[in-house]
């Protein structure tokens, strides 16, 4: 029934910050603010959607959100963070794997899988998600778009496209990120999928930040 679809979209979407790249951390209030003001003043204002060799997140989907944020380390050591994946759980805590499918530097049509737990709620099972990324576009030190679902018992996002650019500033690097969600599950209730993929977006910028800036000193 309708009603009961939307209370079960909403107790799952927070478990749902983990997929296609995003996890439940909560980012300090204060912490947030001064991220943000230093990518502003970086000249990080997108009135247009961003791309990757020409290709971007989903245009027409319902569910949308993009942020940046200024890092202070060296481009390398944050575009390495980034893009090896199979490190991901030890920067990242609710990632339990992450393994590559194919072997090689990560480039256009590389395939990885991750997991992540799901605790359970009132109207979910504790579950673990299952996410697998396709890489569709890729430039050495500028920028990243990867796609995929996401599974999990209870919970499902048909497609989440996710964009990453990285720009030299001074000081340090420019992080952008878009990223577009898909599925009849989670367009059921746009305004709560939103905040709960805008939060898990800020969550995975503070910690790339935390994490790239830390191995600077």
């Amino acid at each position: 029934m309708p009603g009961t679809r939307t209370r079960t979209l909403t107790s799952a979407l927070p478990l749902a910050l983990a997929v296609v790249g995003t996890f439940v951390t909560a980012v300090p209030v204060a912490q947030a603010a001064s991220d943000r003001a230093a990518s502003d003043r970086a000249g990080a204002h997108h009135s247009r959607p961003s791309q990757c060799r020409g290709q971007g997140v989903d245009a027409s989907a319902r569910i949308r959100y993009r942020s940046d944020v200024v890092i202070k380390a060296p481009l390398s050591t944050v575009w390495k963070l980034q893009t090896d994946v199979e490190r991901w759980p030890s920067w990242q805590q609710p990632v339990l794997t992450a393994e590559r499918l194919d072997t090689g530097r990560l480039g256009k049509g590389s395939r990885f899988r991750w997991t992540t737990p799901a605790p359970a709620t009132p109207t979910t099972p504790a579950t673990t998600l299952e996410i697998t990324s396709t890489v569709r576009q890729l430039q050495r030190g500028a920028c990243v778009l990867w796609s995929g679902p996401a599974i999990g018992q209870g919970l499902r996002i048909d497609e989440g496209v996710h964009l990453w650019t990285f720009t030299e500033v001074k000081g340090g690097v420019r992080v952008h990120t878009e990223e577009t969600w898909t599925g009849a599950q989670v367009e059921a209730d746009v305004p709560t999928a939103t905040a709960a993929l805008g939060a898990g977006l800020e969550a995975w910028l503070h910690d790339l930040k935390t994490t790239a800036e830390h191995r600077r000193k």
